[in-house]
């Protein structure tokens, strides 16, 4: 589920403290660790002959993981890991109110206390130059050091390239080192509340103007309807990065637009072009008379909960916020959630952004061989089909787990899931442009989305966020 907390500034004093420690070593291109390569480059060049899941036994895998159900999957199979490959798998479980702060500190301090953890692809951004991560890449390729039931091709394409990068800021993601895997990922799309939709008889919009009809429509009418305090339609409105990754970001691609413009390798902010104002200006509007009423203070779990308890007849965000609501006995509105791919833009997109909890390898580990053979596991089809089927591991990085007729079955009594699913996942990606002030430009951003919501202009806004950016990311 979508639950960062991390902020640049934040990001930024933590790295500058760890600086002031004789441990620190952040720089470097994040090939080779400490004692793992004979000849230079990649240490998976070290491991040779034929492929051996026990090639590593009695070694110790140490990991940092953020609480959570795709973490609880993980933990309850780890002996089949242990008893597939002989290796012992240490692990501290953070919650996320502190887990990026820890896995920043440790990286950046060289001491490689972890050798694997999870991140998001956004923290590529902002791990892979400084050196921090491994470039698996060579590991993958290396077939004494992969085997072939791990099946590269099975992951969803996409996704794969959401965690490769050149590491050069404003280049497309899908080139260079391949800095993590995808392990588990959310897309974005509407989910609704069937009973009170019945009603009054709705239908799920398939416009952003439907989309804002219904918002206000819901809220003039929900309350008459036995529906007391309901609203339209809840989005993410707290002074936070998090705020415009999920619907906002999502719309804003369908209607084709850009963060920023790259140009011979300038970057450009372009929030401020006249369709992102008017689309901005529409977005806001939509809040203003269908959203919550404490809408600049919500995060995912006021959105999520607000749909579970019958307080918003939409969802706009990750369907993992909404899945946890639906499932039978999870909440008040359980059984009468359905999932809809959202609002189509004006030439049919449905260019969709997404998050993606993956797993990376510290660069400084001098456990590699073992650590690899535990990302192969973690992220291959048997733990998988597992975890997605048994647990509550949803949204499958994996084409195969996807059709699995079990995961389908599992899924079958939530209306809507796997159509939307299929509908937008090849057409779910990262909207936003790689580069290192990704967290300091979107927070900005949300803090500009809520000075437009509270009634300043949203051209003036925009161009001072655009001016303000200018300089930091060109």
């Amino acid at each position: 589920m979508d639950m960062r907390v991390h902020d640049r500034r934040r990001f930024l004093a933590l790295t500058a403290a760890a600086s002031a420690t004789p441990l620190l070593s952040a720089c470097g291109t994040g090939f080779g660790g400490d004692e793992s390569t004979k000849g230079g480059g990649s240490a998976a060049n070290d491991v040779t002959g034929s492929f051996d899941w026990k090639k590593a036994k009695g070694k110790t895998v140490k990991a940092l993981l953020n609480k959570h159900p795709y973490t609880d999957a993980l933990i309850a199979d780890l002996k089949s890991f242990t008893a597939k490959t002989g290796i012992k798998v240490e692990y501290d479980v953070f919650p996320e109110d502190n887990y990026f702060d820890k896995l920043t500190v440790d990286l950046s301090s060289g001491r490689a206390s972890y050798d694997i953890f999870m991140l998001g692809a956004y923290m590529v951004w902002q791990y892979g130059p400084p050196g921090w991560l491994e470039d698996l890449g060579p590991w993958m390729s290396n077939s004494s050091a992969t085997g072939g039931e791990w099946d590269q091709g099975d992951f969803f394409p996409n996704l794969l390239q959401a965690d490769q990068w050149s590491l050069k800021a404003g280049a497309p993601l899908g080139q260079g080192g391949q800095y993590a895997l995808p392990w588990g990922w959310e897309t974005n799309v509407v989910a609704y509340n069937t009973e009170v939709f019945k009603k009054l008889g709705l239908k799920p919009a398939e416009t952003f103007d439907e989309l804002r009809e219904i918002s206000g429509a819901i809220k003039r009418k929900a309350p008459g309807a036995g529906y007391d305090g309901m609203y339209g339609v809840a989005v993410r409105g707290s002074r936070s990065w998090a705020t415009i990754h999920p619907g906002f970001m999502t719309m804003y691609s369908r209607y084709g637009l850009k963060d920023f413009t790259v140009d011979g390798g300038k970057i450009t902010p372009a929030m401020n072009s006249p369709e992102a104002i008017a689309f901005t200006q529409d977005w806001a509007e939509m809040i203003k008379k269908g959203g919550p009423p404490s809408w600049t203070s919500y995060t995912w779990y006021q959105c999520s909960s607000d749909l579970g308890a019958k307080k918003a007849g939409m969802l706009f965000d990750a369907d993992t916020a909404a899945y946890f609501q639906a499932v039978k006995g999870a909440s008040p509105a359980s059984g009468k959630i359905a999932f809809h791919p959202g609002p189509k833009g004006p030439d049919g997109s449905l260019a969709t952004n997404m998050w993606i909890w993956s797993l990376g390898m510290n660069a400084k580990s001098k456990n590699k061989h073992a650590a690899w053979l535990f990302l192969q596991w973690a992220t291959g089809k048997e733990h998988l089909r597992k975890a997605a089927i048994e647990g509550n591991h949803i949204d499958p990085v994996r084409k195969s787990v996807s059709q699995d007729a079990a995961y389908k079955d599992k899924m079958k009594d939530l209306e809507g899931f796997i159509e939307t699913f299929e509908t937008v996942v090849d057409q779910t990606k990262i909207q936003f442009t790689p580069q290192e002030q990704f967290f300091d430009a979107t927070t900005s951003w949300a803090a500009s989305l809520q000075e437009i919501y509270g009634g300043k202009s949203a051209k003036s806004v925009l161009n001072g966020l655009a001016n303000d950016l200018a300089p930091k990311v060109g």
